[in-house]
């Protein structure tokens, strides 16, 4: 018995202990950025076409949760077995393996959720797997003389990878292609204009809808599941087209009743039932995904801690036991749906994710999320020349047919929040051929991943309703690319990091654990102080732009802006100059980034003029020139002060020659003339007394006088070669830039007096 108390103790009371610790705190972690990411799966649906109220949602999805998690699938076997044979690993390696996953998912899994791109847990949990799994085994190898790297193999189930692999590109194209034309077919059928063919079709439709989504619920969602009895689903499998037939039939006849006789919007009963079973699925498949490695080390350290009360030395003991079946724990799962549910309704960053999805998504114009690349450009081309060439051998009677059923819809009156990113259509066509796909792959064992189906399907349709316009297409596709692209990245990146975590806990021993813990800890901070100050920024560009029904001040905002605009854009100017004085390179490069910032922010600006035009009284015509005025000003200061910082920043990051003392003393006297100049203004904007205006006026004219004075001097300097070629150009782009930022500020100053003039008329 003492020998057994000590062997227990020693499991119990150890570094292992602290691992089984970690791997809880870090399962209910993983379930808050797992669902952050994953959220967008079921959400974006509903949210996008704004089905129902945010709160109805929620609701909804929560129910699914709840359900989906309670009679979980029982897919934890992934975790314990899936990319791995645990028979040939030890308990202490075995630890390492699950201990190294949660590190790397969750941080990874984060870091996607912070910057707002959704990728694929399923992916990020088995790469983590495989890499952790390869760097143990590797240092067994290693560590006998008996096996080679080619016994590699016996250690790792290396076609499982490469399954998910092959299933990510089917499934990619597939789903695209899919939700194109499924979405073209059914946009030429309703139209956009689709409430009154509705009134006779609807039912028909919806019937339609509600059968994919019903066969996407029973054999992905409730399949393998206490709810549906073994014998139910063996009479399903053998008679799917009659169960499919039954289906529709019921479901048309029931919404017939409630269209026709309740009066009610089937369409948005039919989103909201296709989000109640994708949330279902989620919660009852990828569970294991948040909790699956948690559980498993779990009960690997309660089998060693058995072994140790018989007596066994837990260094040798190998832990075979975790490839028999998973005996789920019902509280855990409900416990879990409850974290799920949680972070749906608090969670900031899931509304992050959700957003990139409805941003590349959405049927209106505006600020684009993305840029433009070399590729994104080139597939346009090619898709603009290709409709070219096909518009020739189509009937001019069929092309003006089709263009009247993609005539978009113009609710003028409607505020930017009553507007919705899409039509209840296209959302019941991303709900149906998603369910449908993802149905259809789970019954014939395929792998996919329902994060890369459902967004692909979105896509998909948003470019068969024209979504992607001429005007947004290239930043969409770019948009897509950069998605699809971390999509790949996250397999790589998980693989890679679960292997360099792997070897470091393996030779680190214990104090790399706990270095580890205290290192993850400290990135899930930081990234929570990046997304809060994201999204503060992102909060304080929107709140102009929000009337609450109301008419927008205009005056004061702009104002208020500007003022701001005029501080920070000095700060950075007298920030650049000394930096470039002390040749001090960090300095340089964060007012580079900042001046970029504000410039894309300014730029942002001009694409929200249409909306908030839109939104202004017909007798305010002045306030709509003078918005438009402020727009351009300002976007033009920052693009000046942008071609200040950049070449400043290269010219020392290039390590070129210093500017001369005098260059230097002469740029010293432009920046107290310049902040002098900006003071006066910021006082004029805010106070809106302009009576110091000819003054100011004048020192600019005197400005102006030094800057051509500077220009002279250097043109003696370059005479005697008293300067390089490149200070030399930096010298005078600086001087160029300066007169131009200065200009459109005066410009920006006179606007708001000539308008507050008129105002005062009025």
């Amino acid at each position: 018995m003492p020998k057994c108390r000590n062997l227990i103790t020693s499991v119990m009371d150890n570094i292992y202990l602290f691992v089984l610790v970690i791997l809880m705190a870090f399962a209910v972690s993983a379930l808050i950025v797992g669902v952050s990411n994953d959220a967008v799966n079921f959400l974006n649906s509903a949210l996008g076409s704004k089905a129902a109220p945010r709160y109805v949602i929620l609701i909804v999805a929560s129910a699914g949760i709840i359900l989906g998690s309670i009679f979980s699938s029982g897919m934890m076997e992934v975790a314990r077995r899936g990319v791995f044979y645990p028979e040939n690993f030890y308990f202490h390696e075995m630890m390492m393996i699950f201990l190294t996953v949660m590190f790397t998912n969750v941080i990874l899994l984060d870091l996607f959720n912070t910057f707002g791109l959704p990728t694929s847990t399923t992916v990020s949990l088995v790469f983590g797997l495989l890499g952790s799994a390869v760097a143990v085994a590797m240092v067994k190898i290693w560590g006998t003389e008996a096996e080679t790297l080619g016994d590699l193999p016996n250690y790792i189930n290396s076609g499982k990878a490469l399954g998910i692999i092959s299933g990510i590109l089917v499934s990619v194209i597939i789903a695209f292609i899919t939700g194109t034309v499924v979405m073209y077919v059914t946009r030429v059928i309703f139209s956009f204009h689709y409430h009154r063919a509705f009134r006779y079709v609807g039912p028909l439709w919806c019937g339609i809808a509600l059968t994919a989504i019903s066969y996407f619920a029973i054999f992905k969602g409730l399949k393998d599941t206490p709810l549906m009895p073994k014998e139910l689903m063996d009479w399903m499998n053998a008679h799917t087209g009659l169960m499919m037939l039954y289906c529709f039939i019921g479901w048309t006849i029931l919404m017939s009743l409630i269209q026709y006789l309740l009066r009610i919007n089937i369409l948005k009963l039919t989103v909201l039932a296709g989000t109640l079973s994708l949330a279902l699925a989620f919660a009852g498949n990828d569970l294991v995904n948040f909790i699956g490695v948690s559980v498993a080390g779990y009960d690997s350290y309660n089998i060693a801690a058995e072994a140790a009360a018989r007596g066994v030395d837990v260094s040798t003991l190998k832990m075979g036991a975790l490839d028999g079946a998973v005996a789920a724990n019902p509280v855990m799962l409900f416990l879990g749906g409850l974290v799920m549910v949680t972070t749906i309704w608090l969670s900031k960053k899931a509304r992050s994710v959700s957003d990139t999805e409805l941003n590349l998504a959405r049927q209106d114009d505006g600020a684009e999320r993305f840029g433009s690349t070399s590729l994104s450009r080139a597939l346009v081309r090619g898709a603009v020349n290709f409709n070219k060439n096909f518009t020739k051998y189509v009937p001019q009677r069929v092309q003006r047919f089709i263009e009247r059923r993609f005539e978009p819809m113009v609710i003028l009156e409607a505020t930017a929040e009553e507007r919705a990113p899409f039509d209840l259509i296209r959302a019941t066509v991303n709900l149906a051929v998603a369910s449908i796909l993802i149905a259809s792959a789970t019954s014939l064992q395929l792998p996919l991943s329902t994060t890369y189906v459902t967004f692909m399907v979105a896509m998909g349709s948003s470019l068969a309703d024209r979504a992607w316009g001429r005007d947004s297409a290239v930043y969409r596709i770019t948009g897509v690319l950069t998605v699809i692209s971390g999509w790949f990245l996250t397999a790589a990146v998980a693989f890679t990091v679960a292997f360099i975590v792997g070897m470091v806990l393996m030779y680190g021993g214990d104090i790399a654990i706990y270095g580890l813990a205290g290192v993850c800890a400290f990135i899930l901070f930081q990234s929570k102080v990046l997304f809060s100050r994201r999204q503060k920024k992102a909060a304080a560009r929107e709140a102009m732009y929000k009337t609450d029904g109301r008419e927008l001040n205009i005056i004061d905002e702009s104002t208020q802006e500007i003022c701001n605009a005029m501080q920070t854009m000095t700060k950075l100017y007298s920030d650049t100059l000394d930096g470039l004085a002390h040749e001090d390179r960090r300095k340089l490069k964060d007012t580079m980034r900042a001046a970029e910032q504000m410039y894309q922010e300014a730029h942002e600006r001009k694409y929200r003029l249409l909306p908030i035009l839109r939104k202004l009284e017909a007798n305010n015509i002045d306030t709509g020139h003078y918005y438009v005025q402020v727009a351009d000003y300002v976007n033009e200061v920052a693009k000046a002060l942008v071609h200040i910082t950049r070449p400043s920043f290269e010219h020392i990051d290039n390590n070129h020659e210093s500017l001369s003392a005098d260059q230097l003393a002469d740029l010293q006297d432009i920046n107290k003339r310049v902040s002098a100049i900006y003071d006066e203004i910021i006082r004029m904007l805010q106070t809106k007394d302009f009576s110091k205006l000819d003054e100011a006026l004048m020192h600019r004219d005197q400005l102006f006088e030094t800057l051509a004075k500077a220009i002279k001097n250097q043109i003696y300097r370059v005479r005697d070669n008293a300067s390089s070629s490149r200070s030399s150009m930096l010298y005078l782009d600086i001087i160029t830039e300066t007169k131009t930022m200065v200009l459109q500020s005066r410009n920006l100053l006179k606007a708001q007096k000539h308008f507050l003039s008129t105002e005062e008329e009025i």
